[in-house]
């Protein structure tokens, strides 16, 4: 029998009963061990319904907010992913779980070295890069699936042109959870549900 970390089938469940119903994801994040990406310092926190400060003054979002973000991407095993802010790294773990392959830009060089370090012991098939998210990565460009893990004014023009056809990109735009489709050349927006999370920081930042 397999180890269950303490914590873990209580946070599953809480996020079954509030709304998450992806099968895919809620078994990514069960195979996810969430606890790798959180502080020492507060790894009793690490299933709880609850942000947690990581270095370079980011957050490690909740669990429920991590679920429905990527079940709003609605991601399938073939799709090429771009993820914007790594952070811990524990949404790219997850995604990986998802998808054929995740690209993540951070824009911190401390957080995307952490992360990259920590993400290797579980040979997850994710490239990371430390830049601005604004721009995404156009070396990889299309993507099918485009998350980006902060709040936005709007969705940045040049993510929107690195989708595919078919493509969808999730974002809190605004206070509100939504999604862009491509759909025959033209954006189709939907918002989802309020939900409040970081901005999307500019630039890229050599020092932290």
């Amino acid at each position: 029998m397999s180890f269950v970390e303490p914590g873990l089938f209580d946070m599953i469940m809480r996020l079954r009963s509030r709304g998450i119903s992806d099968t895919n994801v809620l078994r990514a994040v069960e195979k996810t061990p969430r606890s790798v990406f959180v502080p020492d310092r507060l790894k009793m926190q690490s299933y709880d319904e609850c942000d947690i400060p990581i270095a370079c003054g980011q957050s490690l979002l909740s669990p429920m907010t991590t679920a429905i973000l990527c079940q709003t991407l609605d991601v399938r095993l073939g799709h090429k992913v771009l993820h914007i802010g790594t952070g811990s790294g524990y949404s790219v773990s997850v995604l990986s779980k998802l998808c054929k392959r995740v690209y993540s830009v951070e824009r911190y060089k401390a957080l995307s070295e952490t992360a990259e370090e920590t993400l290797r012991e579980f040979a997850v098939n994710a490239v990371l890069r430390h830049g601005d998210g604004r721009f995404g990565w156009k070396g990889q460009a299309p993507f099918d699936r485009i998350l980006i893990c902060a709040s936005v004014r709007m969705f940045p023009t040049a993510l929107l042109d690195q989708l595919s056809e078919d493509g969808r990109i999730v974002a809190v735009v605004e206070g509100q959870l939504s999604f862009a489709q491509r759909v025959n050349g033209k954006f189709v927006e939907k918002a989802i549900m309020p939900l409040n999370i970081m901005p999307l920081e500019p630039g890229k930042s050599l020092a932290d």
